[in-house]
């Protein structure tokens, strides 16, 4: 089983498991269509962080490889695009307007 478990520094209380499918909680078969449904959007949405500086914050992303699934937009609470994780899990990072 393999999993990825994200915290901010000092906050003990919120924490983020990002979790590809399988053993034991599945069986291979089952895991493997699950990864295939997963990759194609089927999860639909899996977490969202704010940030103070969206377009700062994709610049990053992008320019690290990360998968961008939805462009930089503005929207009437503020500025969002959505990614991937390399599980295909969908992930929104907006900076709210108000």
């Amino acid at each position: 089983m393999r999993w990825l478990t994200v915290r901010v520094p000092g906050d003990p209380s919120h924490d983020i498991l990002l979790e590809k499918p399988g053993a034991p909680a599945m069986d291979e078969k089952t895991a493997t269509q699950v990864r295939e449904l997963i990759a194609k959007g089927a999860s639909g949405f899996a977490a969202g962080f704010t940030t103070k500086d969206a377009k700062k914050t994709y610049e990053e992303l992008k320019k690290r490889g990360v998968e961008i699934a939805d462009e930089l937009t503005e929207r009437e609470y503020g500025t969002d695009f959505g990614l991937r994780d390399p599980f295909g899990n969908h992930i929104r990072v907006v900076q709210l307007s108000y």
